[in-house]
């Protein structure tokens, strides 16, 4: 099959991949740009391991053709930590035990990330809805909400640290 040149903008570097037109993009991070953060679990979109940002939106990737997301910003959990330093939901996780086998691990963070973009004062309702396409056969989902809840306070309290 043709395999079509494609660029894509992912973790702030633009790269430019040969892509079957079939090819889905949970395929192409992992296999030609070898960020195996996104994880591919049930190709069907109801687990959320591969959740990705692409232009500011949550996304699962493995329902998206690596064509479609030509051109766009992608964010994968690789993306959110700095090189000196995790993001503050990466820190979260690991501090109040918001993981066990670590597989759903990178689609939640990623998708806490953008939750938290959307609303920065999440309550745990809030948290528990906008996590609610991402599943987790471990943990039972008490200590993910807290990191996620852990990290808005401490996002918040550096927000705060900033303007002052």
């Amino acid at each position: 099959m043709k395999k079509t040149p494609i660029e894509l903008n992912v973790n702030g570097q633009t790269r430019t991949v040969l892509v079957e037109p079939r090819e889905l993009l949970i395929h192409t991070l992992r296999e030609q740009l070898e960020l195996t953060g996104p994880h591919v679990g049930c190709e069907t979109s109801h687990c959320g391991a591969c959740t990705v940002e692409i232009d500011g939106r949550s996304v699962k990737s493995c329902t998206l053709f690596a064509v479609q997301a030509a051109g766009a910003e992608i964010t994968t959990v690789e993306g959110l930590a700095s090189p000196d330093a995790l993001h503050v939901l990466q820190t979260s996780f690991r501090e109040h035990h918001g993981l066990q086998c670590g597989y759903c691990t990178p689609g939640m963070i990623t998708r806490a990330h953008r939750l938290l973009q959307e609303n920065p004062n999440p309550t745990e309702e809030d948290v528990r809805f906008g996590l609610a396409g991402n599943l987790c056969r471990c943990t039972g989902y008490q200590n993910i909400v807290k990191s996620v809840l852990a990290a808005a306070e401490e996002l918040n309290t550096q927000k705060e640290a900033a303007q002052a």
